[in-house]
């Protein structure tokens, strides 16, 4: 499987060639739907993050968790608890 196009189980396109609008609510930011800018390590998702896709303003790496791949601020949130993650 290439990782430049391909679709996710609930129908979406995805892959870096893919162009796409960040996941977050109200952010206009243009991003493609490439692992780069993943929530998790698995697009539609796993036990790190959502596998939704989001901007760099979006996402976060977990220094605190060892091998954590980046998140998202709501699966961030989940992972570390609310008051760690609003220290990011």
């Amino acid at each position: 499987m290439g990782y430049a196009f391909y679709t996710l189980a609930d129908g979406r396109e995805a892959g870096y060639g893919v162009t796409a609008v960040c996941d977050e609510k109200d952010c206009t930011v243009e991003i493609d739907r490439g692992l780069a800018y993943l929530c998790g390590e698995t697009p539609g998702g796993d036990e790190w993050g959502c596998g939704d896709y989001f901007c760099g303003q979006h996402l976060t790496l977990l220094l605190d968790v060892p091998d954590a791949p980046h998140t998202c601020n709501r699966c961030a949130d989940r992972i570390l608890g609310e008051d760690k993650a609003s220290q990011l």
